[in-house]
């Protein structure tokens, strides 16, 4: 989930942009690695060697038999056959491997399998060439819950003849993601509690917020007074140019493509916010506090920003923004258009203005997000987040064995459980630049951090302290769900 609605998409960018940026940004093909699809501890990736199984397109409709292939991905270096299973779910964006974070150097430890199925309609797991709002109907959460469900009892099959096993034997498994995946991590836990021994919930967004002030307030927060200072006075000084000279504003930041001021405002208001999600708050503010300080203009020290940074190095394409594009049923970039449908029909996270003391612009308002929705997706397509917390729980969730991990400095943050509750601990890894997913993947996050480095977090021992916990907690469950189990 990066900054506006693509929460995740992020998450997985991390790994794709060769120059290391990791985001929610363009959703390239990651540059090949040396030494061909396995790559062992010193690549990007674990793996690249593309699997497939069969999936059902609906899991709820007993008279729809049909199926679609899903993509997935192995690494067993470390397993010796009846160890744990770690299940990382890969979320709202291409998945094209097992990146080699923290999970690589936990898999090492307790002996487990790594397995990353693919999200249903993202990367080449898509069921449909056409994303027409009609065929994106079975893009939810519910059915990609079914799809981890159906995939981890296949799994478990194909493992158990790959070893001579009877068909009842289970090995203990953990599911782990990170944000939008996070959360479907606790869920599949909610949902599923006797085909996973536990999970691991990395900045895991559980709560769907219809007007979600609390991450514009956080960017705000993380800024501190002085680049917060900054930042709103950029959006005074930009609304102000809208109104005079739309193109000029526009082009100064490469963004003249955007014909709806909303989208272009949008964009600006990320461009700040993601630089504090994945922990490089030094790129945005050290330059507009020197900027300020020496009196050179803040918008074009922000526009310099926004280009080099954020465009050029982050990756972010700007049509992810315009509402043209979204519209588009077979788009390059399908991530985008994706990740809107399930914002639009099912979780929301508008991040809209708070009615005081906001970063980003007013006119990134609820009004803007729904007029999105019905823009791109035609009428009848609303997040009713009330039946989402309904069903999940929010923050209220009442599972157990999940492990909840969130940076300080991540707006994400106030969408996920941040109070430990019973069989449900919550840790909050506090550093200047502790962002998104940052247990599993240091920080900064870009370049990528190999095994999850922490050593350029501002505290290095704030990660390890968590971690230690995270790994008790993984030890802890295994040694409750190791005897193997029928599991029908």
């Amino acid at each position: 989930m990066g900054s506006r609605a693509r929460l995740g998409a992020i998450v997985v960018l991390l790994l794709l942009i060769p120059r290391g940026a990791e985001p929610l940004g363009p959703r390239h093909p990651p540059p090949p690695l040396a030494g061909g699809h396995h790559h062992g501890v010193a690549g990007r990736y674990l793996t690249t060697e593309e699997r497939w199984i069969d999936q059902r397109l609906d899991h709820f409709s007993p008279t729809d038999h049909r199926q679609f292939k899903q993509r997935y991905f192995e690494f067993l270096d470390y397993h010796g056959g009846g160890g744990p299973v770690f299940l990382r779910i890969c979320g709202e964006s291409s998945c094209d491997g097992i990146p080699n974070d923290y999970l690589a150097v936990l898999a090492k430890k307790f002996g487990a399998a790594v397995v990353t199925p693919e999200h249903r309609y993202y990367g080449k797991s898509s069921p449909f060439e056409r994303l027409t709002t009609e065929n994106l109907r079975f893009l939810s959460s519910k059915q990609a819950l079914f799809d981890l469900a159906a995939f981890r009892q296949h799994y478990q099959e194909t493992l158990n003849t790959r070893y001579n096993r009877s068909s009842g034997f289970d090995n203990p498994w953990l599911v782990f993601g990170v944000s939008y995946a996070g959360a479907l991590s606790a869920w599949f836990r909610l949902k599923f509690p006797h085909l996973t021994c536990g999970s691991l919930a990395s900045s895991g967004v559980v709560l769907a917020v219809y007007n979600f002030t609390d991450f514009d307030k956080q960017v705000g927060e993380s800024a501190g007074p002085e680049c917060k200072a900054a930042l709103q006075e950029i959006t005074r000084l930009v609304d102000e140019q809208l109104r005079l000279d739309n193109h000029s504003v526009k082009a100064l930041f490469g963004a003249e493509t955007l014909k709806n001021d909303g989208d272009f405002l949008f964009f600006l208001a990320d461009a700040a916010a993601e630089a504090f999600q994945y922990g490089n708050p030094d790129a945005v503010c050290s330059p507009l506090i020197n900027a300020k300080k020496s009196g050179r203009s803040l918008v074009e020290t922000y526009a310099q920003y926004v280009k080099e940074f954020y465009i050029t190095r982050f990756g972010i394409t700007i049509s992810s923004y315009d509402q043209d594009y979204l519209k588009k049923t077979t788009p390059d970039d399908t991530s985008s258009r994706l990740w809107w449908f399930q914002v639009c029909s099912e979780v929301a996270y508008f991040q809209v203005a708070p009615t005081n003391d906001s970063i980003r612009s007013a006119k990134v308002d609820t009004r803007y997000h729904l007029d999105l929705c019905r823009n791109v997706f035609g009428e009848g397509v609303y997040p009713d987040v009330f039946i989402t917390n309904l069903y999940y729980g929010g923050t209220r969730i009442a599972a157990s064995k999940i492990v909840f991990t969130n940076g300080s400095q991540d707006p994400w943050r106030h969408a996920s459980k941040q109070k430990s509750s019973e069989d449900m601990p919550s840790y909050i890894i506090k550093c200047r630049n502790c962002g998104h997913g940052t247990d599993l993947r240091g920080c900064p996050q870009s370049p990528f951090r190999i095994e999850g480095d922490p050593s350029n977090c501002s505290s290095p021992a704030a990660v390890s302290t968590v971690r230690k916990q995270i790994a008790s907690h993984i030890d802890l469950w295994l040694s409750k769900c190791q005897e193997p189990t029928r599991l029908w």
